[in-house]
């Protein structure tokens, strides 16, 4: 039966860590020091330097949540509220998400920050404890060193050091849908995170699409159900703003999110405006090919969450966060517009290729990843975008700019074929018969 895994196994078991509710021995409680200072020894620079900026420069988006929660607040037209100069940014999310941002507006500017600074690392916690399970699992007693390590070494990718930079959700909405489709056995209805997270901003909508191609039933109905009623509360609290954003700025695309041939915008869209004209070809292009990559993308999903059912222990996991990194990878690339920091989804991608830490191979790949997205590669194609030599200039620098999508593309393609066979091969098959971990309806 699709769906059912045994329990995890590990071929060579590591020491035991300590037990929830047994009391840490000096030595546990020096290595979760030590891992907790390894983080914020390296989250520290980052925060300094984005949280140190002039005021209208830092955390840009926050403003923006907290203008939309100020909006409702005093009765003001959400979607015609503009952020102060020089951004003048206007509210682009469903008015759930500025109903659940009133909160912060109560709080002082600084406060809000430093508060919102430090839930985007709690987020990025949850989301290494679920991207790098196994490898964590596997170090034992070392567990919160590892942890720690892992934190420090994401918290320095380019797209997870954009999201302190302007305040943003994404973390936040990696670690719902990361919850929601890898927790061996949740405490909430499978799907009603990832529902949420739908209700808050539309693009992690792709993981509808994955419940429904790879058959979780039950987790598709309950996030369906939840996005709904969040949707439907909204509503009720705020009629005329959700007619305002459902029959009028959901259709604006470009006008409210800024132009779609931005450097930073890496989805396909983004690297066929930055070569083609505004018109009906460049529409027409980016058509065929956001409909070759959604076919092949969710394809290759279902392939590698297939897998997954098939197996069990750290290879299981290993494939089932495969799926979902490609599902997320794929709201990037298929969104009209993919900003640089959306691509926190590749922390779940080197976490799918990490494994256990087993495979040599596997490893190098994943630092290599990591490697990749330590550097602003697209901004350094707008370097060589210059007038000296236009053509041969241009042509070097747009590809330069389109790295980071294009490595997108690559990863769902790794993940989905190389990953899934050469895991296959070696995983250990899953006992048909076995009722532990069920990850599918």
């Amino acid at each position: 039966m699709r769906g059912v895994r045994g329990p995890d196994v590990d071929t060579a078991p590591a020491a035991p860590a300590p037990r929830p509710g047994r009391r840490r021995s000096p030595v546990d409680l020096l290595i979760l020091a030590a891992g907790i200072a390894i983080a914020v020894a390296a989250a520290s620079p980052i925060v300094a330097r984005w949280l140190g900026n002039p005021p209208d420069q830092r955390l840009v988006d926050l403003e923006v949540y907290r203008d939309g929660g100020a909006a409702i607040l005093r009765g003001a037209p959400l979607y015609e509220v503009l952020t102060q100069p020089p951004q003048f940014l206007p509210f682009t999310y469903p008015p759930f998400a500025a109903a659940l941002a009133v909160p912060f507006t109560l709080l002082p500017w600084r406060a809000a920050q430093w508060i919102w600074t430090g839930l985007i690392y709690a987020a990025l916690l949850i989301c290494v404890r679920y991207a790098f399970r196994d490898l964590i699992r596997r170090t034992g007693r070392w567990a919160p060193l590892t942890t720690g390590a892992l934190v420090a070494a994401c918290a320095w990718m380019v797209p997870v050091r954009d999201q302190v930079r302007f305040g943003q959700v994404g973390l936040f909405l990696l670690a719902l849908c990361l919850a929601d489709c890898c927790a061996r056995t949740p405490r909430w209805p499978r799907g009603a995170l990832v529902g949420l997270a739908v209700a808050i901003k539309l693009v992690p909508g792709v993981f509808l699409i994955y419940f429904l191609v790879t058959g979780r039933w039950e987790a598709l109905r309950n996030a369906v159900l939840t996005a709904a009623a969040a949707t439907l509360g909204a509503f009720a609290l705020l009629p005329s703003d959700s007619a305002d954003f459902w029959f009028g700025a959901l259709l604006e695309g470009g006008d409210r999110t800024g132009a779609v041939n931005g450097t930073t915008n890496q989805a396909v869209n983004g690297i066929v405006a930055r070569i083609l004209p505004e018109g009906p070809v460049r529409s027409l292009v980016w058509l065929v090919l956001v409909l070759a990559m959604a076919y092949y993308g969710f394809k290759l999903a279902r392939r590698a969450t297939l897998a997954a059912d098939d197996l069990r222990g750290p290879d299981s996991n290993a494939l089932l966060l495969a799926g979902v990194a490609i599902t997320g990878l794929l709201s990037v690339l298929l969104s009209p517009v993919g900003w640089i920091h959306h691509l926190v989804w590749m922390i779940p991608v080197i976490g799918a290729l990490a494994g256990d830490g087993r495979d040599t191979r596997r490893c190098l790949l994943a630092a290599g990843a990591w490697f990749y997205f330590l550097f602003p590669l697209p901004w350094w194609g707008t370097k060589l975008i210059g007038p000296d030599d236009p053509l041969i200039s241009a042509f070097f620098g747009r590809i330069v700019q389109d790295l980071f999508g294009f490595a997108a593309i690559a990863m769902i393609v790794l993940l989905g074929t190389w990953l899934v066979d050469r895991t296959s091969r070696t995983g250990v098959p899953s006992q048909p018969d076995a009722e532990v971990g069920t990850l599918a309806p």
